[in-house]
């Protein structure tokens, strides 16, 4: 469908950006929290996530040795931070988009990887959890106030990504409504009776011209026969 203006919860294609308002809409607010909680989770694993014995130059992670848990934590982070900079960027050109089927798939992988990243946040938060419960207080010098803020940040990263799949499941209802209305189809009527061909009245009929009659015109009288 061409021409899809003001559709999935955005402005008719080609306004002008107003930058103090798409700031204030709240999928914004959220997408950029959830970035800044990402921002900090691989941060704090990056940075003081992996420790050494002085005996040991041999890094290892700091949630009980267990390098799938430093992994998990960065690359969900990571991965995170990228994709609410992809979907800020669409959100700033998506009043653009004059196409509706664009705008569809947009919401959708909107709606498909909030999602998905809800529920990546949720393992990750456990994951991490756990294994910090199972770490002992020897292996760990410097990096506990990092490893519990990336706790912390992925617990709070679970609400901010259900967030973003709200507002991208409204926006998809409000495009599948819209969709619904601009194609419902007409209610049946009764069809209109075909108007009859101009009133003609049959006493207008005029006899045609040179039209002989069977009868012979009054007064006349046959020769007579000798």
């Amino acid at each position: 469908m061409e021409g899809g203006g003001g559709a999935y919860g955005a402005a008719k294609a080609g306004g002008a950006f107003d930058l103090v308002r798409f700031v204030q809409q709240p999928q914004v607010v959220a997408r950029i929290v959830s970035a800044v909680f990402a921002l900090i989770v691989f941060a704090c694993l990056v940075g003081d996530g992996y420790m050494s014995r002085p005996e040991d130059p041999q890094l290892y992670c700091i949630f009980n040795h267990n390098e799938d848990a430093c992994r998990y934590g960065i690359g969900i982070g990571v991965l995170a931070f990228l994709a609410c900079i992809f979907f800020f960027m669409v959100d700033v050109y998506f009043p653009q988009i004059s196409n509706a089927t664009d705008r569809k798939y947009l919401v959708l992988a909107d709606l498909g990887f909030s999602g998905l990243w809800t529920f990546l946040w949720f393992i990750g938060f456990c994951f991490l959890t756990n294994q910090w419960s199972w770490t002992r207080a020897e292996d760990v010098f410097l990096g506990a106030d990092s490893a519990r803020a990336a706790i912390t940040f992925s617990f709070f990263s679970i609400f901010s990504w259900a967030l973003l799949l709200t507002f991208a499941y409204k926006r998809y209802k409000m495009g599948v409504e819209d969709f619904a209305q601009s194609y419902a189809d007409p209610s049946p009527g009764v069809p209109a009776p075909y108007s009859s061909y101009p009133n003609i009245s049959h006493e207008s009929y005029q006899q045609p011209p040179f039209t002989h009659t069977a009868e012979a015109p009054e007064g006349y009288q046959p020769p007579p026969v000798y």
